[in-house]
């Protein structure tokens, strides 16, 4: 089956690569839910999160940029609900390399700032959380194009570093990750 659908992906391509003086529009989106029935309670989660990049094709290898997400999550346990809400902007470079008329391999390098918001319910009250940090980060993917310089973009993870800052004297968090095998992403993408 696997064959069957990279085959039929092949026959419907085209044979026109992104060029010098285009601008890539490109996102991901994405959701997901879980249900966890535990002995005396049910756990429910979900996911939420846009990514929209918009750049210029200075050169037939390069892209600069700027990025933007929103994500949003969601988990309750009965009484208990804890929601979080996550906003990043900052700006990506794209070094692509064609691999012939249909494949190319890229790797896009990303910074900015981000800023989250948390709220731990508890029956009727809540506490909200605010912080403020940075991100950077590098992604590897894979670029199938397709008709008329669409395009679909696969990766498997990344490496990168972000930090947070909460207010009232909350605490600094800084994250590194390394999750090359451990994430899937498709994303789509049109250059102009």
């Amino acid at each position: 089956m696997k064959k069957i659908l990279v085959m039929a992906a092949l026959a419907i391509c085209s044979f026109a690569n992104a060029q010098k003086g285009t601008i890539l529009v490109a996102g991901s989106i994405g959701y997901s839910s879980e249900t966890r029935d535990y002995t005396n309670s049910e756990t429910k989660s979900n996911e939420f999160y846009f990514s929209p990049k918009v750049g210029y094709q200075f050169n037939d290898n390069w892209t600069v940029g700027g990025e933007f997400t929103a994500a949003s999550s969601k988990n309750d346990q009965g009484v208990n609900e804890y929601k979080t809400n996550d906003f990043k902007l900052g700006a990506f470079v794209r070094y692509s390399v064609p691999l012939n008329q249909t494949f190319s391999v890229f790797a896009d390098l990303g910074a900015g700032i981000q800023n989250r918001t948390e709220k731990d319910y508890v029956g009727p009250n809540y506490t909200k959380y605010k912080a403020d940090g940075m991100y950077v980060g590098i992604t590897p993917a894979l670029f199938i194009n397709m008709k008329k310089g669409f395009g679909l973009n696969f990766s498997i993870g990344g490496l990168g570093y972000d930090t947070y800052s909460y207010d009232n004297n909350g605490p600094d968090v800084s994250n590194f990750y390394f999750n090359f095998g451990q994430t899937f992403n498709i994303g789509i993408s049109k250059n102009f």
